[in-house]
């Protein structure tokens, strides 16, 4: 537990998430892969946007940046480039990563530059009274939507696939031990990785939606989900409808920063030739 706790601003504790919320289950499981594979604290840097998520890197003991709606992803790119010795990190939700921030994580995936990203995706807006999301299912509710949402989700490992992510799982709160692993193989993979977690909100969604408290909510989460690799054997009927969790994609790609490096030294390496030539009239005018 020591190693656990070295990782968190104990003084900052206890949290404010509402009782039976999901995401200090996710965090746990972050924290918990980073403790399995000893990082520095000196070498993390944790970043975040707005929303209950966003709330999380408050509590974490790294160099945290609490940054504006929908831009962690922004920020964090800044970072990595400035000091690409670190191991950045953006925590997120479903609001904040696939509604006002959708753009940068689709151009994020496809620069595959090397940040994980956990997105905590509870189905709903928690911080700003339960508005729906691009990730609340069709027909659910929300403060926004009171008489059912019109809209469809999408799912945000395909999309994170598609935009050029190089390793994508998704993992839930009901599942956390599978979650802590997931989050040690996205946090070792170089290039931008893609935890999606899926989590409970029993103040807006659970309530609005009459699906219960916490423990209601992890059981309906369960029963959406499958494990993909049962995923594999088993006939359609038997996981129609249901998300799959598990590592889902991992196609190795060179990362932005490297061939950006690359980039840099092919100037350099002109640059100084250059400075060369003209070194060479100097003496020749003499």
């Amino acid at each position: 537990m020591s190693d656990i706790l070295k990782y968190f601003r104990q003084d900052r504790l206890p949290h404010i998430w509402c009782p039976g919320c999901g995401h200090g289950t996710v965090t746990g499981a972050l924290v918990r892969a980073i403790a399995r594979l000893k990082l520095d604290k000196n070498k993390v840097c944790v970043v975040s946007g707005i929303g209950c998520s966003s709330r999380a890197p408050g509590y974490l003991d790294f160099d945290t940046l609490h940054t504006a709606h929908g831009r962690a992803l922004a920020f964090a790119t800044g970072i990595k480039l400035a000091r690409p010795d670190l191991k950045v990190i953006v925590m997120t939700g479903d609001g904040d990563c696939t509604a006002i921030g959708g753009n940068h994580f689709i151009h994020a995936a496809r620069r595959n530059i090397d940040i994980t990203t956990i997105v905590m995706n509870n189905n709903i807006y928690g911080m700003t009274s339960g508005q729906y999301s691009p990730m609340t299912p069709k027909g659910f509710l929300g403060t926004t939507a009171p008489y059912g949402n019109v809209e469809r989700t999408f799912d945000l490992c395909k999309l994170a696939e598609a935009a050029g992510a190089t390793y994508v799982a998704r993992g839930t709160a009901y599942h956390a031990q599978m979650l802590v692993d997931l989050c040690e193989q996205a946090l070792t993979h170089r290039g931008f990785s893609v935890v999606e977690a899926l989590t409970q909100c029993p103040t807006y969604f659970g309530r609005k939606n009459k699906v219960g408290g916490a423990v209601e909510l992890l059981e309906w989460i369960k029963d959406r989900t499958v494990n993909s690799k049962a995923a594999a054997v088993l006939p359609p009927e038997k996981t129609a409808g249901k998300l799959l969790i598990g590592e889902l994609y991992k196609n190795p790609q060179p990362e932005f920063c490297d061939e950006y490096d690359k980039v840099i030294a092919q100037v350099q390496r002109k640059f100084d030739g250059f400075r060369g030539g003209v070194r060479g009239c100097e003496q020749n005018s003499d």
